[in-house]
């Protein structure tokens, strides 16, 4: 596959969707400017009244390949060509202010070869080294509101740790190892309406063949096998431009198409920002923007029940949330959430530094689930952690994980305790523990030990007391090996990792509390 490819007229550069609708565009633009000039500073608050459940967004040309993308018994490999000159330029202008714009490139799959994909890089903090000085925790963006305030009081964690600001991930990333930086694949960025077996999205984790994250694939594995909603993935040969190959883990991206397989697409799906907060901001949707995504069903759904339910959590009092919860969020897919974080000792959840948490909102029962994703911290803490105890954030390295990552401070207790920024859904101090109004007030709340401690108990047997957490890691560690990590380094990785999970589970048939 060659390297770069012909130059390319600015106007074919375009966005497929922009070159087709420039008329509309323009005129919508000068219509804007109009209503500038004659309504001043007026505000406009956007608001959706149609309980239409279309998505519009509709996939036109759906390429199949040749084998399934997820499958992780076959081997699958993944080839990117695109031009050196936009590859510079993309790394120059997140260097300089952190952007992650797209690139085209063409892509090859499993054999399968579809020209003009858009690529961009993907993650925050995971990106910070290639930004030197200016990779702070955001991708270089402020930090969340209510977050880097005074360290959180009550039992938090002790500080420390590896790899940066409060012992977050860091990356020894490089412009000059393109095959090991994470990579989010649009595949109907330049092409309307295409997808790839279903799929408009694949992301890239970071990392090469020791470096593989075992435990995100750990992860994912054991939260999709409890009935839980996961990403799925596999590990694939990466070959970029004339760079040597790499072992990688693609996993799959939460987007619309995502989305609209959640609760069999009567669900609305919103995906919370890094540099968001959990905080009531008034009732203009607009204004929660930055905090949330909205990834399926936009122009029929808005962000309303989201401001809704934020507005209730900050100021219920304790009786009213244990009394109120339930109208709400759906209790006890809430319980194994927060139980299976627990669980997999996952330091970065919807309380971490980078919000991986997603929501959802059933159209039919108007309540929310919290899902995960992005578990590349997890089996980052103590071992020994127990279900009322949090997750650390220093003091070691993940197992399995690179050098540079979070490992486990001695474990504190979960819940409340925190400072007015925890109650805002923000960060607690660089060295303190995170917090979460909506999990905070659950854990602290005696009315929900007994759905919480059922499903801990559940989770844990299939977790770990059936041996499920040993068996799928071995087979994890076969599946990177036949995709090239064959390195002694990834062999003492996945040992850490089975080393951790072996402790977790003895640490916790130790619990009555957990057995029974």
């Amino acid at each position: 596959m060659p390297s770069a490819r012909a130059g390319r007229r600015l106007r074919d550069r375009l966005p497929v969707r922009l070159r087709h609708h420039w008329k509309p565009v323009t005129a919508l633009g000068v219509g804007l400017a109009a209503m500038v000039c004659f309504l001043g500073d007026a505000r406009i608050s956007p608001y959706v009244t149609s309980s239409s459940r279309v998505e519009a967004d509709a996939i036109t040309d759906n390429v199949q390949g040749t084998v399934d993308l997820y499958d992780t018994s076959v081997s699958h490999s993944i080839q990117l060509a695109y031009q050196q000159t936009d590859f510079d330029k993309m790394m120059k202008e997140f260097k300089d202010d952190g952007t992650k714009d797209y690139i085209e490139a063409d892509l090859t799959i499993d054999g399968v070869y579809l020209n003009d994909v858009g690529i961009r890089l993907k993650g925050n903090s995971t990106l910070s080294s290639l930004r030197g000085a200016k990779g702070m925790p955001g991708g270089g963006r402020d930090m969340p509101q209510g977050g880097q305030g005074a360290p959180a009081g009550g039992q938090g964690q002790k500080a420390g740790g590896k790899g940066g600001m409060g012992g977050m991930m860091q990356f020894n990333l490089s412009a000059k190892k393109p095959e090991e930086l994470p990579w989010l694949v649009k595949v109907d960025e330049y092409v309307e309406g295409r997808a790839y077996q279903g799929e408009r999205e694949i992301s890239l984790r970071p990392g090469s063949d020791g470096q593989v994250p075992a435990n995100e694939a750990l992860s994912l594995s054991l939260t999709d096998e409890s009935g839980q909603k996961a990403e799925r993935y596999a590990f694939t040969k990466l070959k970029v431009n004339n760079r040597p190959t790499a072992a990688r883990l693609m996993v799959e991206a939460p987007d619309t198409d995502y989305a609209d397989d959640v609760s069999g697409g009567n669900a609305v799906l919103y995906k919370a920002r890094a540099s968001g907060s959990f905080e009531y901001k008034g009732d203009d949707p607009s204004d929660y923007e930055t905090s949330f995504k909205q990834l399926n069903k936009k122009g029929s759904q808005d962000l309303e029940p989201v401001m809704k339910l934020i507005k209730w959590a900050g100021k219920a009092s304790d009786k009213e949330f244990a009394r109120d919860l339930d109208t709400y969020v759906d209790v006890d897919s809430f319980a194994k959430y927060v139980a299976s974080q627990n669980l997999l000792l996952n330091f970065d959840d919807m309380a971490g530094p980078g919000k991986n948490y997603l929501l959802s909102y059933d159209l039919d029962t108007k309540k929310f689930s919290v899902l995960g994703w992005d578990y590349n911290l997890t089996f980052s803490g103590d071992a020994t952690t127990g279900p009322d105890d949090s997750v650390g954030m220093g003091g070691g390295m993940p197992e399995g994980m690179p050098e540079g990552a979070p490992g486990g401070a001695a474990p504190g207790k979960q819940g409340g305790g925190g400072s007015d920024a925890d109650a805002k859904g923000g960060m607690g101090g660089m060295g303190g523990r995170m917090q979460h109004v909506l999990k905070s007030k659950f854990l602290d709340s005696d009315a929900f030990d007994g759905v919480y401690q059922k499903a801990y108990s559940e989770l844990y047997q299939k977790f770990y007391g059936s041996g499920t957490a040993t068996k799928t890691l071995q087979e994890i560690a076969d599946q990177a090996r036949k995709a090239g990590a064959d390195s002694k380094e990834f062999d003492t990785a996945v040992t850490k990792l089975q080393k951790t999970v072996t402790d977790r589970r003895a640490a916790l048939a130790k619990d009555k509390k957990v057995t029974g």
